[in-house]
């Protein structure tokens, strides 16, 4: 009696009583299996299968994987695609790993969220909590044929293929009113930036939806040396004159730019809460290299951030524009490409400018890199990296003063 019911409870863990095993690694076997409502299954391991329904005419047949739930104490199942793009031979062990990859999620307690399905999806789930790469998945990924590609059969030739569109891309430099574009060739620290919100996004799946990591680290590899020195410097009287050329709308904003080595997004990002008058130093809610920090301020930049909080709530932004939104990388181009042009500055002043020449005037200054590095959010090494030569430039201009 005991020996049936071991039997029976074997039976119902790995799915035998419910279902008809079959060999589905052979084609020849997978091809002569007649059309029915429900999937034939292939044992992987116990609680684990990969099934198939074939198609119907040429049509390739449906893949599925199925695991086993042990909190719910069922089987759960999900959908794997066909697989078509493939040969033959092939499809089953794709969809083997794709199957082992579901019951690894289920296995370890994950759910895997059906509303991710193709590469947009999991663009616009990774943004949620990424601003800054909505708008390059706006830009590069939704409105491009790899968005539409379904997850379960992303494969390295639809990055290769994408990657080769983004680097032919221009990118813009201005709009003029007649709504004629300014471009020039994107940049491979550009190209570098996009790939690797892309890689983000992917790598941020879960287990059952991730496939072959291979597919995207090996086709969208970084650019080598592509973060070359930073070469155009406003000087002070320059940063002036952009200042009284760029309007009233955006004029808090780029003269923060001005005072604080920051990333604009990160200005961007504060809010008036962020600010602590009474010791004149400023938290960095969100950036690039996270958020928390918290840096002393000049005093122009203490008197510009009490002339913005004053009179407003604690949770309004502290720079913002009318209407009472944040600024963002698509709202502060515009403006301040065409308060460098009115002012005669070179070609290619960007808000990211302002913040070279921060750095720059703060290393000139002899301030230490590592406190140079703390404040604008960035590694000693990356200053070392970028301005370690104007280190040399300024003993240099110590020396001859020194030999007057």
């Amino acid at each position: 009696m005991h020996y049936v019911v071991h039997i029976c409870f074997r039976r119902f863990f790995d799915g035998s009583a419910m279902t008809t095993r079959t060999n589905l690694s052979r084609v020849a076997e997978r091809e002569a299996l007649k059309r029915r409502a429900h999937p034939y299954w292939h044992l992987i391991r116990r609680g684990c299968f990969v099934g198939y329904r074939p198609g119907t005419g040429k049509a390739a047949g449906l893949w599925r994987g199925r695991a086993y739930d042990e909190e719910r104490r069922r089987y759960v199942e999900k959908a794997l695609g066909n697989f078509a793009e493939i040969d033959s031979k092939d499809r089953f062990a794709e969809a083997k790993n794709a199957a082992e990859s579901f019951a690894k999620t289920i296995e370890s307690g994950g759910r895997p969220d059906e509303t991710i399905t193709t590469v947009s999806d999991a663009c616009v789930d990774y943004a949620k909590s990424n601003p800054e790469a909505a708008g390059r998945f706006r830009r590069y990924v939704h409105n491009d044929p790899l968005g539409s590609v379904p997850l379960v059969k992303l494969r390295k030739r639809h990055l290769e293929d994408w990657r080769s569109r983004l680097e032919a891309t221009p990118a813009m430099v201005s709009r003029k009113k007649d709504g004629e574009r300014t471009t020039r060739p994107r940049a491979a620290s550009t190209i570098n930036r996009d790939m690797a919100m892309l890689r983000a996004a992917l790598n941020k799946l879960p287990l059952g939806l991730q496939g072959s990591k291979a597919a995207w680290h090996e086709a969208l590899f970084s650019i080598k040396n592509a973060d070359g020195r930073r070469t155009l410097y406003l000087d002070r009287d320059q940063r002036r004159v952009l200042l009284d050329t760029i309007g009233e709308e955006a004029g808090p904003f780029v003269r923060a730019l001005c005072l604080l080595p920051l990333r604009p997004g990160a200005v961007a990002g504060l809010s008036v809460g962020d600010f602590n008058r009474r010791t004149g130093e400023l938290t960095i809610p969100k950036d690039k290299e996270g958020g928390g920090r918290i840096v002393l301020m000049s005093a122009a930049a203490v008197s510009l951030f009490i002339d913005q909080a004053r009179d407003r709530p604690t949770t309004a932004p502290m720079f913002m524009r009318s209407g009472g939104k944040r600024w963002d990388r698509d709202t502060w181009k515009k403006p301040i490409a065409k308060a460098a042009l009115a002012a005669g500055l070179p070609e290619g002043t960007t808000a990211y400018t302002l913040r070279h020449s921060t750095i720059t005037d703060l290393v000139i200054a002899k301030l230490p890199l590592l406190t140079i590095a703390q404040i604008s959010g960035t590694s000693a090494t990356m200053i070392e990296k970028h301005y370690g030569h104007l280190v040399g430039d300024a003993a240099r201009e110590a020396l001859a003063t020194l030999a007057l």
